[in-house]
């Protein structure tokens, strides 16, 4: 048995081999390593800050906010239109630099929502916080959204029902009435919009249609009295009646509408009467508590993204925006990557590597790094003028206007879908580069043929980077404003790219896109002040359907990776 190699329990004298130890400098490049994580971690805070900044903002659009009556000193410059006395909600409270005596010195002042547009001439208002002498929540002042005018502040004073009865506001039954009243209002623009929209837009359109026969058929030398004219005209005959019919009918609606007045007060004692359908919503946000304003919260957020736009894009909601964005990108991805990814087989598996091919790649690579405006510019003079031009003259030579001649939705997704191409054809040749070598040879050596390895092998095995790529082309895609401001997004579109009408699917119409709401309320709007709140809440809508259009491509990847998954040979 061997004996048990003594341990010394006296340390080592510190010898010269120990003093250079510590004297060893660290391996190179590990400062770099700390350099990029700083930048990493500098990135992150500010996207995190940015991404707070916009949804703090964005809630405050949708959250009732208590109305202030403020009084202000008669001799003070912060007096309303000659009023001294105003209601309105705090928008903004920031500080400004005052000259003074001994030098400089801050003075808060803050950003009152106003409202009343066509009284004031405004809607914010700023005031010195040393120019109000006291302020107080009245709990019966009324806020409201408007047809017009954007939102007004008020008391209320009184009803005028149809019959002539008037309701005062101190009756017990003036809250119920008043809300009967505005939701039968309601249901008559929505029967007038329907009405407008689904019946008296169809029968024009035939109409013009109907009279383009005609024309035709009298340029191949039909007469008045040819029978197929006299039938056509008959047609256009019973159209008319039927849309002047559903004309009267609408006029009755608006008619009716305007019978029911609402009286109403402002703090400074001018009173207005207007009918009850100009009001879209009312509250009381001094009498609400925490639980009812967040019930108004859900609501007032529920109407903006599903209701149309008014007032130049400055009221209402965006609907319309978000169907265009989301029919642009699933038509983008849809024409982006089957492309890509035959771009990236043929490179890969086929094409014979050598000088040529690599400098497709650094074309390809390139690419990614032109101008968006530049493909704006190529697709307006590609597919708008030279493919829209050709199928105008092709299919539609008897057109007055331009069918495929002009901006659309189709024109749009394909210029993206060009724009986006090479981020799907890089990450699927890196993909197709990932799949063992092993699979491969398995499969040749089991008889298959290279495109049966390819499709059976090759293909599934490299789906999920290959959504990598459409990821990286939706996150690209769905923000981008310059091309589309070129080949077919407008301000305001009357109709979807899709709807019931046939085909169903209109690829000529124009569009409207999140990312041009933002541009033209941001920088388009008369009423700068008034737009912001739409700006961050549009803004953070976009962005949520950004992350929204990524998870579902994200949760597509994890499938197919773990359906897919294999192990090395």
């Amino acid at each position: 048995m061997s004996a048990t190699p003594e341990v010394s329990a006296v340390p080592h004298p510190p010898s010269q081999a120990t003093n250079e130890r510590r004297h060893v400098k660290p391996p190179a490049g590990e400062g770099f390593v700390w350099l990029t994580a700083m930048g990493l971690g500098v990135g992150i805070i500010m996207i995190l800050g940015l991404l707070a900044l916009i949804l703090f903002k964005g809630v405050q659009t949708f959250w009732p906010r208590d109305i202030h009556v403020v009084h202000v000193a008669e001799e003070s410059p912060f007096t309303l239109g000659g009023r001294t006395t105003f209601a309105g909600s705090i928008a903004d409270e920031r500080y400004k630099r005052l000259a003074s005596p001994e030098g400089e010195e801050q003075a808060r002042e803050y950003q009152f929502f106003v409202g009343n547009r066509d009284t004031f001439g405004l809607s914010f208002f700023y005031v010195d916080e040393d120019a109000i002498v006291s302020w107080e929540q009245p709990q019966e002042l009324m806020q409201a959204e408007r047809l017009s005018w954007g939102d007004a502040i008020f008391y209320p004073v009184s009803i005028t029902k149809a019959d002539g009865s008037v309701i005062g506001v101190e009756e017990t039954g003036f809250p119920t009435t008043l809300r009967h009243i505005m939701k039968d209002a309601h249901e008559r623009r929505e029967q007038i919009r329907e009405i407008n929209r689904n019946e008296i837009g169809p029968i024009s359109h035939e109409i013009v249609e109907t009279e383009r026969r005609i024309r035709l058929l009298k340029e191949e030398g039909a007469t008045a009295e040819d029978p197929r004219i006299q039938s056509l005209q008959t047609g256009i005959a019973k159209l008319q009646a039927e849309s002047r019919h559903l004309q009267e009918k609408v006029t009755q609606l608006r008619a009716r509408n305007e019978v029911e007045q609402f009286t109403t007060r402002l703090v400074s004692g001018e009173e207005k009467t207007e009918p009850v359908s100009n009001f879209v919503k009312i509250w009381q946000p001094n009498e609400m508590g925490f639980f009812a304003k967040l019930g108004w919260f859900f609501g007032d957020f529920w109407s903006f993204i599903s209701e149309e736009p008014r007032e130049a894009n400055t009221e209402g909601g965006i609907f319309p925006t978000i169907f265009g964005t989301v029919v642009l990108v699933m038509m983008m991805s849809a024409a982006v990557m089957p492309f890509g990814v035959i771009a990236a087989i043929y490179l890969r598996e086929y094409a014979t590597q050598g000088p040529f091919v690599q400098m497709v790649r650094i074309s390809i690579n390139n690419l990614a790094g032109v101008p968006s405006i530049v493909y704006g510019v190529f697709g307006l003079g590609f597919f708008v003028y030279f493919l829209g031009g050709t199928i105008d003259e092709l299919f539609f030579p008897n057109h007055e206007s331009a069918v495929f001649k002009s901006g659309g939705v189709l024109w749009a997704a394909l210029t993206l879908a060009l724009m986006t191409v090479p981020v799907v054809v890089v990450a699927t040749e890196e993909a197709f580069a990932a799949v063992p070598a092993g699979l491969r040879e398995a499969s040749l050596a089991c008889g298959a043929s290279k495109w049966q390895t390819i499709q059976r092998v090759v293909l599934p095995a490299a789906a999920p980077g290959m959504l990598t790529g459409l990821i990286l082309a939706i996150a690209r895609g769905a923000g981008e404003v310059a091309p589309l401001m070129l080949v077919g997004v407008v301000k305001l579109a009357p109709s979807l790219p899709l709807d019931g009408q046939a085909p169903f699917v209109h690829f000529e119409r124009k569009f409207m896109h999140l990312g041009f709401h933002i541009f033209d309320l941001g920088f388009q709007s008369p009423d700068s002040e008034a737009a912001k709140p739409m700006v961050f809440a549009t803004t953070f809508l976009l962005i949520m359907l950004v992350v929204v259009l990524n998870l579902g491509a994200i949760l597509i990847r994890e499938r197919l990776r773990k359906k897919y998954a294999y192990g090395s040979f």
